[in-house]
């Protein structure tokens, strides 16, 4: 059958559980999916009591019979069960003998004789991959792509002396989607689906509970075995159509064309969307027009003027090529293998032999495929390679490409060497050496996996806050690198390796970043320290180490995203199914704050790539150098070119034309109220994208007499000088109860005395530097309206005095709600209290909801009743009790009014870069 032909290994439980009917069971048919039917039904405790399986194919077994043999079941390996249209009452006699109570049948190739069919007291089961009636016969997968279906799925139904006619005990959906072949689909739904259904059909067989739903003739229909003969492409006619068809015949028969007047077979073809690309023209029997040789493979177009991708393309003798390499002149030369290579080509040999056990000898010139080898085989192979060599990058799809022995060896060894391996990543270093380490930075924009300068050749410098000095010099990013970076990006998503990446295929490279994140977090959290001022104890537990949580967590969501079911009204006579799909936007765009440069950045890029999205990133022009850092890391995880691009320089210019560019689908900012407004106009103006932004706050802080004092003045420092008061939750506004404001300032001020300011990288260091010159001068300004406007000034209020940018931390008291203290973020070290009145909760509550901020919030008091009812009144996206700062990545992080919209963090964050789709199907 044509939709086994490329099957891959897959392992596949269920749990044990065990029901109250069990049946003795025979197992009639071959395969993996055979295997693990009989692994898992008799994980159920059912008794298989015969496997009647194919017989060796030169030497080797079927999986099901190993299985099966190993484990001590009966296996009976008939060549046939008929002979000239009558049983063979031998090998029926042999099969009677078992006393199975029912025949499961997952996949079989063989003709069963009605009388083994109809012989179990409850009969005999089949597995059929398609909606029956739709796509009776050997080849209903593929069919099922040629013809362009939206859906796919399976039937498990009861055996009749009909052909895939018998009634149907269950069935299963799922989409197709536009670039699915036979094996996504298989591998997505039809096989780890399909061995539960069939455990699930014979527990209902077994409880007395399986109905027999007779199959309707309405819409029914039987395609035949395609053939080699009968799989050219005709190429008049619509893109989807041609795609269709050379995807359901991907990889046997395989779909043919006539090109440059040689027969070629196509492989791996996808849908391209937007203008076609330029290329190299070619010739192509029966199109409608010149296909064109790309960096990406071969187009073709349509009869409709659209156009679809080929990736491979391979020669009447076996050969396969990359169809981007269709016009590369000559061959490859050889290479010469040293001794050590010698002996490890031996040990390949060996596996060559193990596999091919039914060639004498493995020749240079001896064809793997036309050695016999199947798909089965080529993981086998694969796998063999890898753990003889390990870290060796071998996939699958390079046997295909070298074919025979000589070819292989060729390829395997040029691997080994790092030959064949994508270009190198060539990184114009800064390197320090700071904090018993050399740290080494990279400096220009990061755009289709390449490091390069910017297109106008300008750069900027970045400064150590700490003393003045300068960092390095870094690429100040153009309109036209912009527009680069989109255009890598979406290229990325639409034809590259991402876009049609496996969900946790995906998100093996997310945890493969925070891998690499980890391995680098020392000089991550020391470049982090010398570009921002953060301390570097602070840095690296928080900067650094919340950023590989983030990364982790939705690492593991990348395979659990998924839409609903929905029951609507049905217009009789027909039925509808509605259901919903959760799809990446594209490109997104996300423009990062300076005071968490990092953080910010894995808060939104993490949910944006494991939704599926690609993206053009903006670090703050004061912060790049993480960010920078970064990009070289997502190179070593293995995160395809193109996914992740980032262009440091002014909000101005990178920032407005992100907003303005028409390629890009959503834009995620974390900064200020007035900017964050601007960029709202300009996305609605410009293509409409969506936006999500996180803004400026006045976070109120309750402390009420009953709290516990210790801990409400060590979480209400925490809440203000927490990473310098560069800090988007940072409480604004303090508000103490009359009756223990005194003792509640007197403490907070005994503490201050405690704390070390000076250099962050030193461990002891409690209190940094302010990220840059003018945020410290914005600071000052911000205490000398405070003190102008009659606030009480009770401690510090001005910069201190040593190299740098320090300022002292701050409090102000007896600030009313008028003044500008109370009213503006001073996003640094300064406390803001205001008092209230003993038992005035109400009257609290509606001076702290008095703002047109509603980041966050906090209240400390030990009567959990108040605590509640303070929470549910204040205005905020955060509301913290009795605590303060306390964020994890699993909760959604997000404020209220002018404080913005959309949320990071949690699940709530992925929403933010996916979009739903409802699909109706009647039926």
């Amino acid at each position: 059958m044509l939709w086994t032909a490329n099957q891959f290994i897959r392992k596949f439980s269920t749990s044990t559980a065990y029901y109250q009917s069990k049946l003795k069971l025979a197992l009639i048919g071959q395969s993996l999916f055979g295997q693990e039917v009989y692994a898992n039904l008799r994980k159920q405790g059912h008794k298989v009591v015969g496997v009647f399986t194919v017989p060796d194919k030169d030497g080797k077994a079927d999986p099901l019979a190993v299985a099966a043999e190993k484990d001590g079941t009966p296996v009976f390996k008939f060549p046939r069960w008929r002979m000239k249209g009558k049983p063979i009452p031998e090998v029926v006699e042999a099969y009677k003998a078992v006393g199975a109570e029912l025949n499961v049948m997952p996949f079989c190739s063989q003709f069963i004789p009605m009388n083994v069919i109809d012989h179990p007291t409850h009969g005999s089961i089949i597995y059929h991959p398609s909606i029956l009636p739709l796509h009776r016969g050997a080849s209903a997968i593929n069919w099922t792509l040629i013809q362009g279906d939206k859906k796919a799925g399976f039937s498990v139904f009861w055996a009749d002396d009909g052909l895939d006619t018998g009634p149907i005990l269950l069935q299963r959906e799922c989409p197709v989607e536009a670039n699915d072949t036979v094996d996504s689909l298989y591998n997505r739904f039809l096989f780890p689906e399909g061995i539960k259904a069939m455990v699930e059909a014979v527990q209902l067989i077994a409880d007395g509970k399986a109905p027999r739903i007779p199959q309707t003739e309405e819409g029914a229909s039987y395609e035949g075995i395609q053939k080699r003969s009968n799989s050219k492409v005709n190429l008049d006619q619509p893109a989807e159509v041609i795609h269709n068809w050379i995807r359901g015949h991907d990889k046997v028969p395989g779909a043919w064309s006539v090109i440059n007047g040689e027969p070629l077979t196509l492989y791996g073809s996808s849908l391209l969307s937007g203008p076609a690309p330029t290329g190299q023209p070619l010739e192509i029997e029966g199109a409608s027009k010149p296909g064109l040789i790309t960096s990406s493979g071969l187009v073709l177009f349509g009869s409709d003027d659209k156009t679809l991708l080929v990736k491979n393309l391979q020669f009447e003798d076996g050969k396969m090529i990359p169809a981007a390499k269709y016009f590369s002149s000559g061959e490859t030369a050889s290479v010469e293998l040293t001794d050590e290579e010698k002996k490890l080509a031996e040990d390949v040999r060996v596996i060559w032999k193990g596999i091919l056990s039914n060639v004498a000898k493995i020749e240079d010139t001896t064809d793997f495929f036309k050695s016999g080898a199947a798909s089965m085989d080529v993981v086998r192979l694969v796998e063999e390679i890898k753990q003889k060599c390990p870290g060796l990058e071998l996939q699958n799809e390079d046997v295909y490409m070298a074919t025979s022995f000589q070819d292989f060896i060729q390829m395997f060894v040029r691997r080994l060497r790092g030959e064949d391996q994508e270009e190198e990543l060539i990184i114009d270093y800064e390197t320090k050496d700071v904090n018993n380490m050399t740290i080494k930075m990279p400096h220009q924009c990061f755009i289709n996996g390449r490091f390069e300068e910017a297109e106008n050749g300008k750069s900027y410098n970045t400064i150590n806050p700490t003393d003045g000095s300068v960092i390095c010099k870094v690429s100040y990013s153009s309109v036209a690198d912009v527009d680069r970076a989109v255009s890598a990006a979406k290229e990325a998503f639409e034809n590259g390796p991402w876009g049609k990446m496996n969900p946790r295929d995906r998100g093996r490279l997310l945890y493969r970043l925070a891998d690499e994140m980890e391995e680098h977090q020392e000089e991550l959290a020391t470049i982090e320290t010398i570009d921002s001022g953060a301390v570097y104890t602070l840095a690296l537990k928080t900067h650094v180490g919340m950023s590989i949580q983030t990364f982790r967590y939705f690492a593991g969501w990348c395979d659990k995203i998924q839409g609903t079911t929905i029951p609507i009204n049905q217009a009789r006579p027909n039925h509808n199914l509605t259901f919903t799909k959760k799809e990446p936007l594209g490109v997104c765009a996300i423009v990062i704050p300076w005071n968490y440069p990092l953080m910010m950045l894995a808060w939104k890029s993490a949910a944006c790539l494991a939704a599926g999205n690609t993206l053009v990133l903006k670090p703050a022009q004061v912060t790049p150098l993480t960010a920078l850092k970064f990009a070289e890391l997502t190179v070593k995880a293995g995160i395809p070119k193109g996914v992740i691009n980032i262009v440091p320089g002014s909000g101005g210019l990178v920032g407005q034309r992100m907003s303005d560019h028409p390629d890009i689908r959503k834009l995620g900012f974390t900064g200020s109220t007035p900017i964050g407004k601007h960029i709202m106009k300009s996305c609605a103006v410009s293509n409409l994208k969506k936006v999500s932004l996180e803004l400026g706050g006045k976070s109120p802080l309750i402390i009420f007499s009953d709290c516990d004092m210790d801990k409400a003045v060590r979480m209400g420092m925490s809440s203000v000088y927490f990473n310098k008061g560069e800090n988007c939750i940072a409480a604004g506004r303090l508000f103490v109860e009359e009756s223990i404001h005194d003792e509640y300032l007197s403490r907070v001020v005994e503490e201050i005395k405690k704390m070390k300011i000076g250099d962050p990288l030193d461990r002891s260091t409690d209190h940094g530097p302010q990220n840059h010159k003018a945020h410290l001068d914005k600071l000052l300004e911000y205490c000398e309206i405070g003190t102008k406007e009659g606030a009480t000034l009770v401690y510090g209020g001005h910069q201190v005095d040593r190299p740098g940018y320090f300022m002292e931390p701050t409090v102000f008291t007896n600030v009313e709600d008028h003044m500008f203290l109370a009213k503006e973020e001073s996003f640094g070290p300064v406390m803001v209290i205001s008092k209230f009145k003993d038992g005035d909760v109400d009257g609290v509550l509606a001076r702290a909801n008095d703002t047109e901020f509603g980041l966050a919030s906090g209240v400390f008091t030990r009567d959990i009743s108040k605590a509640m009812y303070v929470s549910e009144r204040l205005e905020a996206g955060t509301v913290f009790i009795n605590t303060y700062n306390k964020t994890d990545v699993a909760s959604p992080f997000g404020g209220f009014k002018q404080s913005g919209f959309g949320k990071d963090l949690g699940e709530d964050a992925l929403h933010e870069y996916l979009r739903t789709k409802a699909v109706t199907v009647e039926y």
